[in-house]
């Protein structure tokens, strides 16, 4: 082969430079994935504020095995269709969304990054995704609405056994443009989260030798915790306790039915029931009249070796999908996780520790990537699964694969 000097005309469309870019916008751009914003909000946050969102109950077997079960999935792809446009909305409890995934209700965001549910909501409303308010959100609810005057603003409510305050939450709700009323049933006490045992996480973050010595590191979280409004519940009073014995003081285990009948009545809008773990359950509370449900075992953070909710949907939809709307949350990390949900009968899902990797990762902006990431993996999974809208994909188009099955009832007996 004749070799020759390369020409200077011939080295000019090689050498494109892009523009430099630098701090938080070059580290976010290089995260390809939400488990990418994962190891970047691992580096920057303290561990307990880290563990509090990357932690589940117990031994983590929950969370575990409902991620899991979407990596044992197989796609059936359908070829020679004509993909160049692809819808990913459509209508959830009676107005429309730009995509197949809202931001699901967290506590504490603001630990997190100081940024929290205002980053959230903001990012939401320019995205046409709803976003969910924790009754242990630590932003107030008519702040968040404020964030995001033009979207949809969902508020979680936990059942206190101090009613009235539960009441008084429902109606600033309902007063602030709130749509939407997620009615949390699987919480009668906490979960056994031993991260934060082990960590002694509280509110405010203590600061004990351990905690400072995690700082040194991360100097920019601890100035942002120090030079904002301090870190508090916006719906409820100041607490200086763990977070374990919060929670067990407000979860009221004496909850029934007749308790969600009640809210149904109370609540102008659409009301859902959140933490359903079987098909019983589910049935239910559709007679109760709720406008939807959501298969979720809190993200693993409750009862440990809980029901896998990605698990239960095909026959959840199967058997209720004419009747009520189906979302579905916890395990979710990838776009490609949204697709095999909605094509297995979900009409939504929700995503909560991927949103707050992106919030720790770089605030808003690391929301935003979040959002963009799982944004770009659901449409590029649609275009190669050959459909052109939500509304096309099936079951034909998902197997789960089966790695755990229960054992014959006979063989159990034998013990």
């Amino acid at each position: 082969m004749k070799r020759q000097l390369p020409r200077p005309r011939d080295l000019a469309p090689l050498m494109r430079f892009k523009k430099p870019q630098l701090g938080a916008e070059r580290r976010l751009a290089a995260a390809l994935t939400i488990e990418d914003l994962r190891r970047i909000a691992k580096r920057r946050t303290p561990r307990a504020a880290f563990d509090y969102t990357d932690g589940a109950a117990e031994a983590e077997i929950s969370l575990d095995r409902a991620r899991q079960a979407f990596r044992d999935i197989e796609f059936h792809p359908a070829i020679l269709r004509d993909v160049a446009e692809v819808s990913t909305g459509w209508d959830v409890l009676g107005a429309p969304v730009a995509l197949p995934f809202g931001i699901a209700p967290t506590g504490f965001t603001r630990m997190m990054q100081t940024e929290g549910e205002y980053a959230g909501a903001r990012v939401a409303g320019r995205s046409g995704i709803p976003f969910s308010l924790s009754t242990m959100g630590t932003a107030a609810i008519e702040d968040v609405a404020a964030a995001n005057p033009h979207g949809r603003n969902w508020f979680q409510l936990y059942m206190w056994k101090d009613r009235e305050r539960s009441t008084a939450l429902v109606e600033r709700a309902a007063a602030a443009g709130y749509d939407t009323l997620l009615v949390t049933v699987d919480v009668p006490v906490a979960g056994a989260r031993l991260r934060d045992t082990r960590n002694g996480m509280s509110i405010p973050p203590a600061l004990t030798p351990a905690t400072v010595l995690d700082a040194l590191p991360r100097p920019r979280w601890w100035i942002d915790l120090l030079t904002t409004e301090p870190l508090a519940f916006a719906s409820l009073d100041r607490w200086s306790g763990t977070v374990a014995e919060l929670l067990d003081s407000m979860f009221d285990p004496t909850v029934t039915f007749e308790d969600l009948a009640w809210i149904r009545e109370q609540w102008p809008g659409k009301v859902v029931v959140k933490g359903i773990q079987t098909l019983a359950d589910a049935r239910a509370v559709v007679d109760v009249g709720v406008d939807g449900l959501v298969l979720s075992n809190h993200g693993g953070r409750q009862l440990d070796r809980a029901p896998i909710p990605f698990h239960l949907l095909p026959e959840v939809s199967r058997e209720l999908g004419r009747d009520t709307e189906i979302i579905l949350d916890t395990g979710i990390m990838s776009g490609a996780d949204i697709v095999a949900s909605i094509a297995l009968g979900a009409r939504f899902t929700l995503i909560g520790r991927a949103y707050l990797y992106g919030l720790m990762a770089g605030g808003e902006a690391g929301v935003e990537r979040a959002v963009r990431i799982l944004a770009g993996q659901v449409e590029r999974t649609m275009r190669l699964l050959g459909v052109r809208g939500l509304e096309e994909l099936t079951p034909r188009h998902v197997t789960q694969l089966t790695r755990l099955a229960p054992r014959p009832v006979a063989d159990q007996d034998r013990g």
